[in-house]
């Protein structure tokens, strides 16, 4: 086991990984950047280090000052968090080259997984499921069109190297098409510096179910179930359910093993999360993500098990904990993203929390690295925290979440806690019964 790990992120997903770190008796190294000198990880870590700074590129992103933060703290490993450089595969790189461990998987599939086009032929060829579409790049309208009737109206066009919901536009028909295809190349090349893009069926009332898996790197690998994160604005998850209201056992079953068995032909090391549409029983795939989740503490509320800690464990050398056989879920739990924004018009809303008072109580769990009188600053994701609620079943969850809701107080900023009271009056939602589409149209007629 490491004796010293670097955490290179920030928020409430450092606090994560440093609790995590220290339930196994490892010393943590923070890494800040001016702005966040305050931030609780860096109060509570057993060293810290300034990287830059406030502006990402000069401090998270920063890799050469993170490599110098591991070499003068003697740090051996780092964990990556989310975003950032969680999906960098030169970071992984680079960590390797001067042996220091990447607490995720190898810079490999990191790559492979990273360009969307890679990863639906990997995906496929390890069987598993994915949307039908072009094989590989676009490169001309008329390509375009014959894909696109071969496979049948509506169709969507992605970026390869997309994220976020940018580089993607949505045909009808053929009229449609040259301009999505214009569209998209265009939104490509100047959010990621590349232009290529790529067809697929577009499904018209889907849920957005992924599937949390833990690899060896080794030939083993396990899944713990699904989430449903089909509650979304502009391709951002709100709220996220586990397990989801859409599958039933069966279902749930078959495609983990379906998920879990592609992990071990791939040798897959670390945590991931294969990402699908689901519609009319089928599962199709969009992505996998090579990190750790937003949403993973559903997942642990549900089967009792510290992600965080296995990512550490496996990242050492050490086997996953658990068998597949060992794993059950229990109960329901869902997570709602509290974010400092106007409720409304989703505006941010940096500043100064003049009163902070997060719920409790049996069920209730809040990741947050916020407190009284702590300074949002303006220059990273609103993310405040995130309330995770677990009950033994959905309702006696539904029920909880409206409490713990109820006895959340911010105060000094903005937050969408109102749009959450809001969802839980509506039927839809008490009912589970919502696509990847329902909270757009929910916010539109709010308007």
């Amino acid at each position: 086991m490491f004796s010293k790990v670097l955490i290179a992120n920030r928020g409430e997903i450092a606090l994560r990984v440093l609790r995590a770190c220290k339930e196994l008796g490892i010393q943590t190294v923070a890494v800040h950047s001016t702005a966040d000198a305050n931030a609780m990880h860096v109060r509570l870590a057993d060293e810290s280090v300034c990287i830059g700074p406030p502006a990402s590129r000069d401090s998270y992103l920063n890799i050469h000052q993170i490599v110098a933060a591991c070499e003068i703290t003697g740090a051996e490993a780092v964990h990556p968090g989310y975003g950032f450089l969680s999906e960098n595969a030169k970071f992984a790189e680079i960590l390797e080259a001067h042996d220091i461990v990447f607490i995720g998987p190898t810079s490999d599939h990191i790559k492979i997984m990273g360009d969307k086009i890679t990863a639906k032929s990997t995906a496929e060829e390890l069987g598993i499921p994915v949307v039908p579409g072009s094989a590989g790049e676009v490169k001309t309208e008329a390509d375009a069109k014959k894909i696109a009737n071969d496979i049948g109206y509506p169709v969507i066009i992605k970026a390869t190297a997309g994220g976020g919901g940018r580089g993607m536009k949505v045909a009808n028909d053929d009229s449609e098409l040259s301009i999505a295809l214009s569209t998209a190349r265009t939104e490509a090349g100047a959010a990621f510096g590349n232009e290529a893009v790529y067809i697929e069926k577009y499904l018209a009332k889907p849920r957005h179910i992924e599937i949390q898996v833990l690899g060896d790197g080794k030939g083993g690998a396990i899944h713990l179930g699904e989430r449903d994160c089909s509650l979304q604005r502009r391709h951002q998850k709100v709220w996220e359910e586990a397990n989801s209201p859409a599958l039933n056992v069966e279902q749930r079953m078959k495609i983990g093993e379906t998920c879990a068995e592609a992990m071990r032909k791939l040798n897959y090391r670390g945590a991931g999360t294969i990402e699908f549409l689901y519609e009319n029983g089928e599962f199709y795939f969009i992505e996998m993500n090579t990190r750790l989740q937003v949403e993973h503490p559903i997942t642990e509320a549900i089967t009792g098990i510290d992600l965080v800690n296995e990512q550490i464990r496996i990242a050492s050398g050490a086997p996953i904990s658990v068998k597949q056989e060992d794993i059950s879920f229990t109960g329901h739990a869902i997570e709602c993203r509290i974010n400092a924004e106007d409720s409304k018009t989703f505006v941010p809303s940096p500043g100064t929390i003049t009163h902070y008072h997060p719920p409790g109580g049996l069920g209730v769990r809040v990741d947050s690295g916020v407190y009284q009188g702590y300074k949002i600053p303006p220059y990273y994701d609103s993310l405040i925290g995130k309330l995770i609620v677990h009950g033994r079943t959905r309702n006696e969850c539904m029920m909880r979440l409206r409490r713990a809701i109820d006895e959340f107080v911010v105060d000094g900023v903005n937050t969408t806690i109102p749009l959450f009271s809001k969802l839980l009056e509506n039927q839809d939602i008490v009912n589970g019964d919502y696509d990847i589409h329902w909270l757009e149209k929910f916010l539109a007629k709010d308007e």
